[in-house]
């Protein structure tokens, strides 16, 4: 083995065998299943295999020995091996799902009829989810501030039907049939007869739960209210409202109509049923849904952000440059991007927040943000929307 290679090989195992511990802990809290955890980040990052099959890919005993040495090395409590990887290397091995006493669930139903889709927001999040129910045949309202919003939504939506329709995957009549399920509003008021609404308004936990004790109001009974934020707090947004037991989160990845995952995400609130229906509305548009419990992070920003915080801090240590760090990533790991790149892509204002996020929820010293990412930020290099981030893109 040259050194190279070696050292693509060391990179990778300290950037990953953390990731995979906190994959453990996840799971042995009974925060979501094998298969969810697993399905999650598949799904939502693209990678080869989830975290706990990757753990049994590699051995047990041999991924507790590497984080026994790591956490020798570091004293960093996140590198300790999981009391779930002690406890199987000890009983001599076996599976993670072997531990996972819950049974596999029966396809979840429709328990609530859904006919029509209202959804708040123009961005681009806003626009994929329109366009990802209208697709799959249900009417949707969409709400908006002004007309040229408005006006947006239908010309991001038209341009991606046309993208479909020159690769061949759609036609004309088809195209049609989805924008006559359109129906664009400025006023709320025009959600009072949908049975579903999807929020996807800005990143604010006072203007959603402003929205949402609207929607309490303006909605009729037995609307289910969801909403997609990747970061704050359902319950916040349930206590908003007089129905707390209808409020989800139906955390959609962008773009919407590309990417599979939905994490739906339940408080303590939330009725049974309005879980499996919209688990099994994600299954009717074609999306892969998990579950999972009202935290910072859920299950795929959880697992994702600590890993590129870690990256930044290697480069931060001076143990690699960044080119070294994303090409033995993709090249080890079989992530289809290295650390770096998927921070720029993400934005590296957004990624900074949800690291913050994830250290106030959790408590970790090792969660705190890398202080070369609050650098980066600072100096209002954010990624590729800046033309700038860690790589230059000009």
């Amino acid at each position: 083995m040259t050194e190279t290679a070696a050292s693509h090989e060391q990179i990778s195992s300290t950037l990953v065998l953390p990731y995979l511990n906190h994959a453990l802990r996840m799971f042995a809290e009974g925060y979501a299943s094998r298969a969810d955890i697993d399905a999650a980040m598949r799904f939502g990052c693209g990678y080869p295999q989830g975290p706990l099959s990757t753990v049994e890919e590699l051995g047990l005993e041999s991924v507790r020995d590497q984080l026994a040495a790591m956490y020798a090395d570091s004293g960093d409590e996140l590198h300790r091996p999981a009391d779930l990887l002690e406890s199987l290397v000890a009983a001599g091995g076996g599976t993670v799902e072997s531990q996972d006493g819950a049974a596999v669930s029966a396809e979840p139903q429709l328990r609530h009829e859904i006919r029509t889709v209202g959804v708040v927001g123009t961005g681009t999040m806003a626009s994929g989810i329109v366009e990802v129910f209208a697709k799959s045949g249900y009417d949707v309202v969409f709400v908006g501030r002004s007309q040229e919003k408005l006006d947006a939504v239908l010309a991001l939506i038209t341009k991606s039907l046309d993208k479909a329709i020159s690769r061949g995957k759609l036609d004309e009549a088809t195209k049609a049939d989805v924008l006559g399920r359109l129906t664009g509003a400025t006023e709320r008021e025009a959600l009072a007869d949908v049975d579903l609404v999807v929020e996807a308004i800005a990143e604010d936990l006072a203007i959603k739960t402003e929205l949402f004790g609207d929607l309490d109001r303006i909605c009729k009974p037995g609307t289910i209210l969801a909403t997609t934020t990747s970061s704050l707090p359902i319950s916040a947004c349930a206590a908003a409202t007089s129905r707390p037991e209808w409020v989800i989160g139906m955390h959609f990845f962008n773009p919407a109509p590309v990417m599979k995952l939905v994490e739906v995400v339940t408080t303590e609130l939330t009725d049974a049923d309005v879980d499996e229906s919209v688990r099994a509305l994600c299954a009717k548009v074609g999306k892969v849904a998990v579950s999972c419990g009202d935290r910072a992070g859920f299950i795929v920003n959880a697992l994702l952000f600590p890993y590129l915080n870690d990256a930044v801090k290697m480069l931060e240590s001076g143990q690699a440059d960044m080119t070294t760090i994303d090409t033995a990533i993709k090249e080890q790991a079989g992530f289809p991007m290295g650390p770096f790149e998927l921070l720029d892509v993400v934005g590296n204002d957004v990624s900074l927040a949800i690291q913050k996020e994830l250290h106030a929820e959790f408590k970790h010293p090792g969660f705190a943000p890398a202080p070369m990412l609050e650098t980066v930020v600072a100096d209002g290099h954010l990624g590729r929307k800046t033309r700038r981030g860690f790589h230059d893109y000009s």
